[in-house]
């Protein structure tokens, strides 16, 4: 079996890396911006291609490409030019962190074209070249099975699942990001108390001693836990600005869309945002009232 990989950063990198290292067999052709991304595959054994055409010029028909790239318009123009290159029966997987509707139409679009697309919503960091990557699929019966050996190597035992026609695999992908935001703000919070507390406490003992037997154990405090006995238990040069990759505001607006209300995964959405300001203007604007009304004091920026 042939698979060409697009994309070769921490997670294509290491997905290639698994398959190589972990099936029986399964031949990779690989593309990426980075000559060094591409050394290093070639030394697991993969197939280097220097452009999408070389790439698709390596492989035998029904072609298998596996996008592994930044969604948005990365993605979208990727897909494009593929519509253009590939020919009937060929398949086109998106990896990637693409939205939900994205991936639908992509799926659409391919399907009157004579061609196959799937979505797999992939979860597992750069820790799944070890563990393995769990996988949300969307696509057809036809493309599912084509990738199963693929799948079936990538992602631990029972690992990977079949969640609908395209799209949905990066819908349930989006919804567990979301999940994600709110499972990681609690424990933040709740360390945060901690920390603030009379108590001396030792928040890596403490994310350890959860992890045993413990309601909260999960693997996101087994990376508390990692992430304290490596910076300390104040975290002292790591800067609180967190980031959003987009599945957290999509799952919020479908929640909008279908009201239903979602007010944890929400507010951790607002907490991601609140993160980023060096200075809040609403939090001027809540002293600057307390003064006028209450003729409380307010504090002044030094000049």
């Amino acid at each position: 079996m042939q698979i060409a990989f697009v994309g070769l950063g921490k997670m294509g990198g290491n997905m290639v890396h698994r398959i190589l290292r972990d099936s029986d067999g399964i031949e990779v052709v690989v593309n990426d911006r980075s000559q060094d991304a591409m050394d290093t595959a070639a030394g697991f054994g993969a197939v280097p291609a220097a452009s999408l055409e070389e790439l698709i010029q390596k492989l035998e028909k029904p072609r298998n490409i596996w996008l592994m790239i930044p969604s948005g318009a990365p993605t979208q123009e990727t897909v494009q030019t593929l519509f253009g290159l590939l020919d009937e029966g060929d398949l086109i997987i998106d990896g990637g962190n693409s939205r939900w509707t994205d991936s639908a139409a992509n799926g659409a679009a391919a399907q009157q074209r004579g061609l196959e697309f799937m979505d797999v919503g992939t979860s597992g960091g750069v820790w799944g070249l070890e563990v393995g990557y769990c996988m949300m699929v969307g696509g057809s019966d036809e493309a599912v099975g084509r990738m199963t050996p693929v799948l079936d190597v990538l992602a631990p035992p029972d690992g990977w699942g079949h969640m609908g026609p395209p799209g949905a695999g990066h819908y349930v992908k989006m919804v567990h990001n979301g999940v994600e935001y709110g499972l990681m703000q609690a424990y933040a919070e709740g360390f945060e108390i901690m920390h603030a507390s009379d108590f001396d406490l030792d928040m890596a003992k403490i994310s350890n001693l959860w992890m045993q037997g413990s309601v909260v154990r999960s693997w996101l405090l087994e990376l508390a836990a990692r992430a304290f006995e490596q910076e300390g238990n104040d975290l002292a040069d790591i800067r609180g600005f967190v980031e959003d990759s987009g599945e957290g505001r999509w799952t919020v607006f479908d929640s909008i869309d279908k009201s239903v209300p979602a007010p944890v995964i929400t507010l951790s959405l607002m907490q991601r945002f609140a993160s980023r300001q060096d200075e809040s203007f609403a939090a001027k604007v809540n002293a600057a009232l307390r003064n006028q009304f209450g003729g409380h004091a307010v504090m002044h920026e030094k000049h």
